[in-house]
């Protein structure tokens, strides 16, 4: 699939007949994460595989479910698990929930990930909201003939809205929550970095590197929707600890955040409700 034959009529038309409210928020939940989708009130779930345009879920831990409904007052659509390039699709692929999620109203994106710690003051299970992001994955999803309502050049001197960062970090304050701030950076996967290359991304910047979150967000701010980041640490990188990498610890570190993703998700969507409303052109 290229963006020249990016075509979404028949996604929008099948989902607009399922969701019938607009939703404000997109929330893309990432792996470990998808048991937040339980708080939808007057849910309805689709599963990924049913909607024309989507591919199933593939990777352990992501259930592949489109889910809109309430969450805190807000009108919500959740994304129970994602796409990623190390599947085999293509950026374009990866990033239509979120041209999907904008056709259907939502001006706000919330997407969280596992990462790898490589900051050393960083433990699993630390939460890290975040302020830019370094695009290792060499791959960009708005490579080729400008999709209508997209900017050619979007800026990205801001990735992620400072307003919405400092709502999460006062939200964690009050809620006795500890998080960071820092910086992401996306690697393709599906093997984990090498202690050599953990230290070129300690050398560039980075404070936890994941497999995800970055092509989403160069679709989103090409949209102009304003994005929240916020990875969970499930592990520190290779050459930072003793023993080898699984992809079991990092859904075991994503379950045992989810009461404090919980809380502070609920947190900043009750702050977003409270924000004004930003209709769609």
């Amino acid at each position: 699939m290229s963006l020249a034959a990016l075509d979404l009529t028949a996604t929008l038309a099948y989902l607009r007949e399922r969701v019938t409210r607009r939703p404000r928020v997109l929330l893309v939940l990432g792996s470990g994460q998808g048991e937040l989708a339980a708080d939808i009130q007057d849910a309805v779930r689709i599963p990924y595989a049913e909607i024309p345009g989507f591919a199933p879920a593939t990777v352990q831990g992501h259930a592949g479910m489109l889910v809109a409904g309430t969450l805190e007052g807000v009108e919500c659509l959740v994304m129970q698990g994602r796409y990623h390039v190390y599947e085999g699709h293509p950026p374009e692929r990866v990033t239509i929930p979120v041209r999907v999620a904008a056709a259907l109203g939502a001006r706000t994106m919330i997407v969280t990930n596992a990462s790898g710690a490589l900051r050393t003051t960083l433990r699993p299970g630390d939460l890290v909201i975040l302020d830019d992001h370094i695009n290792f994955m060499w791959r960009n999803p708005l490579i080729g003939p400008v999709v209508p309502g997209d900017e050619r050049f979007p800026d990205m001197s801001r990735p992620y809205d400072p307003e919405l960062a400092a709502i999460a970090e006062r939200v964690a304050l009050a809620a006795g929550i500890l998080v960071h701030r820092g910086v992401y950076c996306a690697v393709t996967g599906p093997s984990y970095e090498t202690p050599a290359e953990i230290r070129m991304l300690q050398h560039f910047g980075a404070d936890v590197v994941g497999m995800s979150t970055v092509p989403e967000v160069i679709v989103a701010r090409a949209m102009g929707v304003r994005v929240l980041g916020i990875s969970l640490v499930t592990n520190l990188c290779a050459g930072l600890a003793p023993g080898t990498l699984d992809h079991d610890e990092v859904l075991a570190a994503g379950a045992a955040a989810v009461p404090r993703m919980r809380t502070l998700l609920a947190g900043v969507l009750r702050e977003i409700q409270r924000l004004p409303d930003v209709e769609i052109a």
